[in-house]
């Protein structure tokens, strides 16, 4: 039960808005504009645009396997970047066979790990072969550039850091 001095107190608090940037003990002045609460800034995601004339098939992998997304050709998959509490970093593996994940097919892997609200590090790698052997693979944006003319990686590293409110977009073929 309130009692009327605390709902009084209540009342004149939530009738006075809160000023942004004035020190303690300073008159706001008439022109002073009310503090909004900050918001999270936005997140971008990892956008996989398929160009192949064929299906791609696409798990995202942390802790745990989402299940198998089919990207019709000349369609895109999106993912907002996201963090896993386990394992701190996704793997979006990529193959051109269905189920292609549990048969050790071909698989690009671009894998991202969300650190900071600042900072997002990513990289591009091939496993058990490479799916998209002859054709093109970008990863954009990136400094410097990831881009596979042949659908191969090259050797070294392709690992980058970049702003998570910005998306990274892989097109295939």
């Amino acid at each position: 039960m309130k009692t009327p001095i605390l709902s009084l107190a209540l009342m004149t608090l939530a009738a006075h808005p809160i000023l942004a940037d004035v020190p303690s003990g300073a008159f706001p002045p008439s022109s002073a504009t009310p503090a909004t609460p900050s918001s999270p800034a936005r997140l971008g995601g990892a956008v996989i645009q398929n160009h192949c004339k064929t299906p791609i098939y696409i798990w995202s992998v942390g802790s745990t396997v989402r299940p198998q997304k089919t990207i019709l050709p000349y369609a895109r998959y999106y993912e907002t970047f996201r963090k896993d509490v386990h394992t701190g970093g996704i793997a979006l593996k990529i193959s051109t066979e269905r189920d292609g994940l549990y048969t050790s097919a071909p698989q690009t892997i671009f894998a991202y790990n969300l650190v900071s609200p600042d900072r997002v590090w990513y990289d591009l790698s091939d496993v058990f072969g490479d799916a998209f052997r002859g054709h093109p693979v970008s990863l954009q944006p990136s400094e410097p550039r990831i881009y596979w003319a042949d659908g191969v990686p090259p050797a070294g590293s392709q690992t980058r850091v970049h702003d998570p409110a910005v998306d990274l977009v892989l097109t295939l073929c």
